[in-house]
């Protein structure tokens, strides 16, 4: 029987293997978790990828990495897409891996972190801009799902605590993919509303019980978080439990732990305000009372002084009055030399006013900086006029002047361009270069006839 089945080494069976499933695989994605990462001295990374029932051995080479959002680590629940390869020298299949991207909730902490990086370069997170809320706010407006539970642990705690505040409720979903969007809308309505003098709200309250991650993506939303910046009323994020954190608690005025949280933070204690205030009342009463004993004890010291006096206080009133007009009249004549004292002090001070004397400097640099130029400009037209004498001397005496009127300039081509100035310096038959007002021109000499003495 062994004998009619092929028999394979172990260097074809591996290789047979390593074709099926290269061919089968070549292209896969694949989602698990990091487990044993290490990056050697070449760059690559060398990982297993597992989950709760088995794992595979992987490999993320260097030139590849330049691709990944962050650097992974242990633990990183991660998407891969690659191709399965077989080492045949240990019989060992791996994932080569060609993109790597995060998975769940990995992925989601990769964009919260992006983002919240992002918001906090441009400002969004400072606490210069955070808003103050009133101490005894009048009217409270909660963005959120009217039928759930945190809008009724909110108003629950309100009305227990101080009933005498407003509550409002704008409806606005608060999970799925159009709750940013109608959460956005909500505030920007509301502000609009306040703008134009039909609300008079103290703060905003994004409201929101506990969630997984994905649930709560709405309240990390970009766009969010700008219209919490924009928004002229304060703002308060009351979302998830008091460990979850998201982008709308790091932009808010104000962040809760809880909704009900919220209403214990913004709204006083009722029972212990009115305790407060009574108690208060009690000690300004017993301040009062003791300020008015006070009094009456001094008014009662006065009454009898005065029923005591042995002038009467009319006459009081007019000595009174005539120290008053002599005090006036005393007063008036001081300030009269006062003033006159003042006047000759200006009047020196005007006299001897360093501003009058540089104006006067100044107007004399003025004058010679005015005679400066008109004997500038008289030397410049001077030197133009000699200047244009001399060119007109030159232009009389110019070789060029002399070719415009007609004549010409014979050079020997021959050799260095001496000029001709007479027939016996020419050849018949040789070449000469005659020199014009506008251009030259090549000639042969056909005739020479010398000149003839004593003509």
């Amino acid at each position: 029987m062994l004998s009619q089945q092929k028999i394979f080494s172990v260097s074809e069976l591996t290789r047979s293997i390593k074709s099926m499933l290269e061919g089968r695989f070549a292209f896969i994605s694949v989602v698990g978790e990091i487990s044993g990462l290490r990056q050697p001295g070449s760059g690559h990374m060398y990982f297993t990828l597992k989950d709760d029932q088995a794992q595979i051995k992987a490999v993320l080479f260097k030139m590849q990495q330049r691709y990944l959002q962050q650097p992974p680590k242990d633990g990183d629940m991660v998407v891969c897409l690659g191709r399965v390869s077989v080492y045949e020298p240990r019989g060992d299949y791996q994932l080569i891996i060609d993109t790597l991207d995060y998975h769940g909730e990995g992925a989601l902490q990769l964009a919260f972190e992006q983002l919240k990086k992002r918001l906090d370069a441009d400002g969004l997170f400072d606490q210069e801009l955070k808003k103050p809320i009133p101490p005894l706010p009048e009217h409270l407006i909660l963005v959120t799902s009217p039928s759930g539970a945190a809008v009724h642990d909110f108003i629950r705690i309100a009305q227990k605590r101080y009933p005498q505040v407003q509550i409002s409720v704008y409806p606005a979903a608060v999970q799925g993919e159009q709750a940013a969007k109608e959460l956005c809308l909500a505030l920007s309505e509301i502000n609009l509303q306040q703008a134009a003098g039909r609300l008079a709200a103290d703060a905003i309250i994004l409201c929101r019980g506990g969630g997984s991650a994905e649930d709560l993506q709405a309240f990390n939303n970009e766009e969010l978080a700008w219209e919490i910046h924009r928004s002229t009323i304060p703002v308060v994020s009351a979302v998830g439990h008091e460990i979850d954190f998201t982008i709308a608690d790091l932009v808010a005025d104000l962040r809760a732990p809880t909704p009900s949280g919220a209403a214990e933070m913004l709204l006083p204690d009722g029972q212990a305000l009115r305790e407060h205030l009574a108690d208060q009342a009690r000690r300004l009463h017993r301040t009062m009372q003791a300020q008015l004993e006070r009094y009456q004890e001094r008014i009662t010291l006065y009454r009898h002084k005065l029923s005591g006096a042995a002038q009467p206080v009319d006459t009081l009133l007019l000595r009174l009055d005539h120290m008053t007009e002599n005090m006036e009249h005393a007063m008036r004549s001081h300030l009269a030399g006062l003033q006159a004292r003042v006047d000759r002090v200006e009047n020196r001070l005007k006299r001897n006013n360093p501003l009058l004397v540089l104006n006067l400097y100044q107007q004399r640099i003025e004058e010679m900086q005015r005679r400066l130029r008109q004997i500038g400009t008289r030397l410049i037209s001077d030197r133009e006029q000699e200047l244009a004498r001399a060119a007109g001397v030159l232009e009389a005496v110019s070789p060029l002047s002399t070719l415009a009127r007609g004549y010409a300039v014979a050079r020997k081509n021959s050799g260095r361009h001496s000029l001709i100035t007479t027939a016996e310096q020419v050849q018949v038959g040789g070449s000469i270069e005659v020199l014009l007002h506008q251009g030259r021109l090549e000639c042969e000499v056909t005739k020479v006839e010398p000149e003839e003495r004593g003509v």
